[in-house]
Order: C-alpha cells, then sequence, then structure tokens
C-alpha cells in the first residue's frame, strides 16, 4: 500500500482522529509504548516527565519567536503544540527543545532517532500552516547545550508517513504489540510498571535476573473516616474530615490513593468530585463491614475488556488458572499452618489432623480435570483449614476470640468478625487494582456469579487471604491485642466489630499493607499494597501472550 494514501483527506474518517506528534516519538522509540499510551489510554507521569515539563515551563521568547503554536491537519492526520519557531537566514525553524542529552557519534552530536521524527512532524504541520517549504528543524539538548540541526528531505518526510501509517494500524488492533528487544529502553520507561517487560522475560527464561522496574511501594496512602456521623468535605485540592466534636483534619488530595467511607459516615458532592478528578478510589463499607460498592478509578479501555473477554471463554484456560488459585491458597493455608504450629505438639492441638486433611486435598486438586471437582476439593482444604486454625492460638486466650469453624453473613464468633471486616478491606483493594489495570471485575475464572460481589476480585482475592489477613489477625490475638468487650458488638446470634474494633483492624491491615515481602518468582521485594496490583498485571499477561507467572505466590 502507498504510505501516502494513508494521509489523504478521504481517508481521515476510517483513519480516525488525528494523531499526537508526541505519539509518533512513543511509536519510534517502542511501538508496546505507542499502543499502552494512545490506544489503551495508560499514561504516567514520573519525575522524568516532570522535569521536561519545568524545563518548557522556564523558557522564555526570544525576539521573533513564538512558543507553543498548538496546530492540527486534517491531510497529515496530526495535530501537536511544536516548542517554538525561530527565524534563522529568513527561514522559519522549528525548534523542540530536550532536557536529556543528544546521541553520539563520530561526526559529533546527532538526534535520537524519535526526536528526529517528532520535529519532522512538526515541520510539516508548521509548513502546512504557513504555506511554505522548510528544509530543517533544530533539536536542542539541554544537558549537552548543544543544538542539533535535523534536514527535512524527502527521506525525512516519508518517515513521518510511515509512522502515521504504523500508528494508524496499530490504533485499528486489540493486540499489543510485543516488548522492546531493546532492553535499555525499557529502564528509562514511565510505563515499564505497566508493561512489566522484565517480568515478562523472566517469564520466558526463569534463569534471568529480572531488573526491578516495579515500585515497591504505593505512592499515596488510605483514608478511612470511621466515626458515625463524620462528614468528608472538600477545601480546594484538600479532603476534610469533619467529626461530630472535635478539629477538622485536611489532607491534600495528592496525599490520598483511596477514601474507604464506614458505616454512616458521610461524604460531599464536592469531595467525591475531587476524588474522580484525582482518580482517587471511594468506597463505602457498613457498619458491620460488609463492602457496599464503590466509586474506582481507572480507565477502561475496550482492547483489554476484549482480551479479557475472548481468553477467558475458553474453558481450558479458566480451568488451568482455576487450578493454579486453587492450589496456591491451599498451600499458603498448608504452610501457614506449619510455620504457625512449629515446636508445639500438633497432634495434640488439632493442627497434624487439619494439616494432613489439606495435603490430601492438594495432592488431589493436582489430579482433577474438571472445575466442579476442582472446588469439592478446595472446600475440603478450607474446611481442614479452618479446624486447624484453634490449635495455634495461645491457651490463654480468651474463649470468646477462639474460632469454632468459618462463619459468614453474619459472622457467629469475634473470630469471624474480625476476619470478615479484614476481608472486606482485602475486597476493596483488589477491585481497585483491577479497574485500575483495566480488567471487568464482573467476569472472571472460578467464582460462580452471586449477590453484588465481582467475580474475578474473589477470585484474586485468594491469593491474599492467608498472607494480609489471616496471618496478621492471628498473631495480633497472640499478642493479646483484642478486647471481646470493646471490640465488638453482639446482637443476638451475630458478632460486629465495634468502633473501637474497627479502628483497630484497620490499623493492624494498613500496616500490613505496608509490609514488604519478597516476590518468589521475581526475586523482588515490594509491599503487599504494590503485590496486588502486580498480581492483577501479571493475571492479565495470561490471556496477552505472556503467560506464566500468576498465582505463583507461596508462603516459605
Amino acid at each position: 500500500m502507498d504510505p501516502d494514501s494513508q494521509l489523504k483527506p478521504s481517508s481521515v474518517a476510517e483513519a480516525g482522529p488525528p494523531l499526537r506528534v508526541m505519539a509518533l516519538h512513543a511509536l519510534a522509540y517502542c511501538e508496546r509504548l505507542f499502543y499502552l499510551e494512545e490506544v489503551e489510554e495508560i499514561r504516567i507521569a514520573d519525575e522524568a516527565i516532570y522535569a521536561g515539563r519545568r524545563l518548557h515551563e522556564k523558557l522564555t521568547a526570544d525576539e521573533g519567536e513564538i512558543v507553543s503554536l498548538v496546530l492540527e491537519s486534517e491531510a497529515l492526520g496530526l495535530k501537536g503544540k511544536v516548542d517554538c519557531l525561530r527565524r534563522r537566514d529568513g527561514q522559519v525553524i522549528p525548534y523542540e527543545h530536550k532536557r536529556g542529552r543528544a546521541a553520539k557519534s563520530d561526526d559529533g552530536p546527532q538526534a535520537w532517532s524519535s526526536d528526529r521524527l517528532q520535529v519532522c512532524a512538526y515541520t510539516l504541520l508548521v509548513e502546512e500552516h504557513l504555506g511554505t517549504t522548510i528544509e530543517e528543524g533544530r533539536i536542542r539538548y539541554h544537558a549537552d547545550n548543544v543544538t542539533v540541526r535535523v534536514s527535512v528531505d524527502q527521506a525525512a518526510r516519508d518517515e513521518v508517513r510511515k509512522a502515521v501509517a504504523r500508528a494508524r494500524a496499530l490504533r485499528q488492533s486489540v493486540e499489543r504489540p510485543p516488548i522492546t528487544e531493546n532492553e535499555r529502553l525499557c529502564a528509562r520507561c514511565s510505563l515499564a510498571p505497566v508493561c512489566l517487560p522484565e517480568e515478562e522475560r523472566l517469564a520466558r527464561d526463569e534463569e534471568r535476573e529480572p531488573i526491578r522496574l516495579f515500585p515497591p511501594d504505593r505512592e499515596r496512602q488510605s483514608l478511612h473516616v470511621t466515626e458515625h456521623g463524620a462528614r468528608l468535605t472538600r477545601a480546594g485540592d484538600r479532603l476534610v474530615v469533619v467529626p461530630r466534636e472535635g478539629e477538622k483534619t485536611a489532607f491534600p488530595i495528592r496525599d490520598i490513593g483511596e477514601v474507604i467511607i464506614h458505616g454512616h459516615a458521610q461524604v460531599t458532592t464536592q469531595a467525591i468530585h475531587l476524588c474522580a478528578h484525582h482518580e482517587v478510589g471511594l468506597h463505602w463499607l457498613t457498619g458491620g463491614g460488609n463492602y457496599v460498592g464503590g466509586l474506582v478509578a481507572g480507565v477502561s479501555p475496550v482492547q483489554r475488556r476484549i482480551r479479557q473477554y475472548e481468553a477467558l471463554r475458553d474453558p481450558g484456560l479458566a480451568f488451568r488458572l482455576a487450578k493454579r488459585l486453587a492450589l496456591a491458597r491451599a498451600a499458603s493455608q498448608l504452610r501457614f499452618l506449619l510455620r504457625a504450629s512449629q515446636g508445639s505438639d500438633r497432634e495434640a492441638n488439632g493442627v497434624q489432623k487439619a494439616v494432613a486433611a489439606i495435603r490430601v486435598a492438594l495432592a488431589a486438586m493436582g489430579h482433577v480435570e474438571g472445575i466442579d471437582s476442582l472446588r469439592g476439593h478446595e472446600g475440603e482444604a478450607g474446611r481442614a483449614y479452618f479446624s486447624g486454625l484453634p490449635g495455634i492460638l495461645r491457651k490463654d486466650l480468651d474463649s470468646r476470640l477462639i474460632c469454632t469453624g468459618r462463619s459468614r453473613q453474619p459472622p457467629q464468633d469475634c473470630f469471624n468478625a474480625v476476619l470478615s471486616f479484614g476481608y472486606s478491606l482485602l475486597y476493596k483493594d483488589v477491585l481497585q487494582a483491577i479497574v485500575a489495570v483495566g480488567l471487568e471485575p464482573a467476569f472472571g475464572f472460578y467464582h460462580r456469579p452471586r449477590s453484588s460481589a465481582h467475580p474475578l476480585v474473589l477470585d484474586v482475592i485468594e491469593e491474599f487471604r492467608v498472607p494480609m489477613w489471616d496471618m496478621p489477625v492471628v498473631a495480633s490475638l497472640n499478642r493479646l491485642q483484642w478486647d471481646p468487650e470493646a471490640d465488638f458488638t453482639k446482637a443476638g446470634p451475630q458478632v460486629w466489630l465495634s468502633e473501637t474494633g474497627r479502628k483497630k483492624a484497620i490499623e493492624v491491615y494498613e500496616r500490613r499493607k505496608e509490609d514488604q515481602w519478597k516476590h518468589p518468582v521475581t526475586g523482588y521485594s515490594l509491599s503487599y499494597a504494590r503485590l496486588i496490583e502486580l498480581e492483577v498485571r501479571l493475571l492479565e499477561k495470561e490471556w496477552a501472550g505472556e503467560p506464566g507467572l500468576f498465582a505463583r505466590l507461596r508462603l516459605r
């Protein structure tokens, strides 16, 4: 196909809206980066991008210079904002300012290929706007304090046309391009935590030692509003918690990643708008700890949903994922009981019987051929696990805090009240990660649809129940941190956490999210809060042609 035909006005409707010139820069850098940013609309402003913005803000216009000229061409299929134009020797010259260094060669400083494509595309836009021919663009590399001249000859013009045609083709596809072969590009890419190129390379070669590109900790914190009758309002770019009595407390929105409203606390429309604008998740829980719903920030590009739907319609893939997930959870339950009962008489405290039953269930799960059988054996492992939990609690613990099996909706004892409350917090975090990644939480591979709970959230949460809540809850009970009178409320056979109990559980959970954990496959450490997002992104790779690392979590 003639590349010029891609740029004719008659093809514009088929080609879609004009491309950003910056998108061509991304395309020349890495086609995967272009696809993530322009097609799936994932953009992350890291420190390098903010530094570049500050540079442009500091630049002042010289005499005869036009700054930030916004142009759009239907014929070219491009739009963009030119850094500046200058007159040199009677000709208008487009300039690009770059914070970094120029490429090095024997002939001196050179423009990087992506920068060269970008300034050439801007030159074509300026040509059309001014109705004149421009033969040169220039790039100022501020780290080197050098200016590189870029010839806008026929070869450069053809390169722009071919790049536009390639970008249009990628925009029509639902398949992500492969990761780049040039590993050095990944280390400088702001979207590496989304693309996960090192994890993909590790899936191909498990002997590889991956470079950490995924951040170890979350950047923003959780805000819990627990007091009955408290209000969450807005003051400028801050969220303000107004208690029934006492002083207001303000939190800059840039420091908040999610807000959780417990019980009958209120939130104003203005605060909701502020959260939505800054992509801050907003969640509601009942006073008893049941998850009600939420406003979860995140884009929902159709390409990711289509890949998810098409993949999970395959019974074989769904079963393989479900089996790996069930094995991971049962293995964690087994190892927790073994670790917590080390040095004790497992036979006397009832742990040995539970351990043996879980091992039998694990062996059976390894050979099942249907998802119903898998669910049956996983249920057996779960029942054995809860029967063994009393054996790892200290002997002098108040009998009202000891579990007598699993009871839900509503919980029948103090232990289950704490357990259910924490699982609701975990559900909220998994849901937020799934939506942030761009997946459909209602379309899972293991749990059947029921009530208002999203099946995919229930699927992913299975990996985290033991390490993120069961373990810290048992530890807090064994440290005698819970008061059965002050921390719980009883209504007939039903038991709920009181306001003080909720605050205590939130503190235990949030502290656990900050704990560092070494991933058994990638080999690097990260917080549990970050681990949830990583695992959801690894799940997406299972149906994006890059499988192998999901549900490999195991307690050591």
